[in-house]
């Protein structure tokens, strides 16, 4: 596999493929229509996610009309928001074995909108809508099971995959072509205040109950293994196991979060 440069023809090409999708799978199942609805009936990816985070997400302080016109617009202040979507998409397709169509994330995979709705935070975030932003914080976390800081950073093409109970930080930064499993923290390590959080560079997998305390990094194309416990900075293209984690060996790939391999070389 090899990395895909992504241009605007493919941030479009990515929504006309959705879409044709949707219409195959309304013709294999009619009683999808009004799930599938949601993609037909918008002209943009912008607009169909903001209809199904919203009805996602919708309770009885906002209703699914109004999150829909709130996540319409914050999505459209995010810069090149159509090809941060492709390149989160492609990202599942491309990655998760269980993912045979690009609509399976669109529609079903909580990683996924759990992801989006985090760009929605940050955007609202910093726009100085801090309230708005941490309510959305607290309500994705009771629907999708995960639980995201506004102000932490989020690159493309990152996947969530299962994403129970992934936790990150207020100052996490997570880069473009990440991985994690499920039941993840990016955590600190106390009460201290300021920068506290995890740096995940590029190609990084972080595998499943991981835990990744402090301000540290861990290294472009590096993995860390099932139920370790990180306290200390990873080098670039080096695997950590263990409590606390130590270095065991190298990923079998330079970015590793790309192919999902979990075993050493």
């Amino acid at each position: 596999m090899t990395e895909i440069q992504k241009k605007a023809e493919d941030c479009e090409a990515f929504w006309q493929k959705i879409q044709e999708e949707a219409l195959l799978a309304v013709k294999q199942d009619a009683v999808l229509h009004t799930l599938v609805h949601q993609v037909l009936a918008y002209e943009t990816p912008v607009e169909s996610l903001a209809a199904i985070l919203a009805n996602r997400l919708a309770n009885e302080a906002f209703d699914a009309s109004c999150l829909q016109d709130l996540f319409t617009q914050s999505l459209r202040h995010i810069p090149e928001i159509d090809c941060i979507l492709s390149r989160d998409v492609e990202a599942v397709y491309l990655r998760d074995c269980a993912c045979r169509y690009f609509l399976q994330p669109w529609l079903f995979f909580k990683g996924f909108h759990a992801i989006q709705t985090a760009r929605i935070m940050h955007h609202l975030f910093h726009a100085g809508s801090v309230n708005l932003a941490y309510w959305l914080q607290n309500r994705a976390s009771l629907v999708f099971g995960v639980d995201i800081h506004p102000a932490s950073i989020l690159g493309r093409g990152v996947m969530f995959d299962h994403a129970t109970g992934i936790v990150i930080g207020e100052t996490a930064v997570i880069d473009d072509d990440v991985s994690i499993m499920q039941a993840v923290t990016l955590g600190g390590t106390g009460k201290e205040s300021g920068d506290r959080h995890p740096k995940i560079r590029r190609g990084a997998l972080i595998s499943v109950g991981a835990k990744i305390l402090g301000n540290i990094v861990i290294g472009e194309g590096a993995m860390v293994s099932a139920g370790s416990v990180v306290l200390k900075e990873v080098a670039a293209h080096t695997t950590v196991a263990g409590i606390p984690a130590k270095p065991v060996g190298k990923p079998r790939q330079d970015k590793p979060a790309l192919f999902m391999d979990h075993t050493l070389k």
